[in-house]
């Protein structure tokens, strides 16, 4: 397993099962609403919406080169946060044939 992917994989696994956990507890608004109460949450919020930014910067030109459709991580990256980009790489079938070259 190239160590993209293992990485995501490895991430994937406690992260999701973390986001699971915080959306039974205060469900998916929850989450958000956390932040809008304080300066600080509106720094963590706009900070991981900056990183997000940055992850499609180059999520999308990293399928287009691998032939996958950037679109549904995308929009799964504007609905799940970090869990979009994890599932990207940690499905990506490409990833030994194309790190092996570079």
């Amino acid at each position: 397993m190239p160590h993209r992917k293992l990485f995501a994989v490895l991430l994937l696994i406690p992260f999701s099962l973390l986001t699971v956990y915080a959306v039974m507890e205060v469900g998916y608004v929850g989450i958000f609403d956390y932040h809008r109460h304080s300066p600080a949450g509106w720094q963590v919020f706009t900070d991981l919406v900056i990183a997000l930014l940055l992850v499609f910067v180059w999520m999308i030109p990293d399928a287009r080169e691998r032939g996958r459709n950037p679109w549904p991580w995308v929009v799964a990256t504007l609905f799940l946060g970090s869990l979009g980009p994890l599932l990207y790489l940690a499905t990506d079938r490409q990833s030994v044939a194309v790190e092996s070259h570079a």
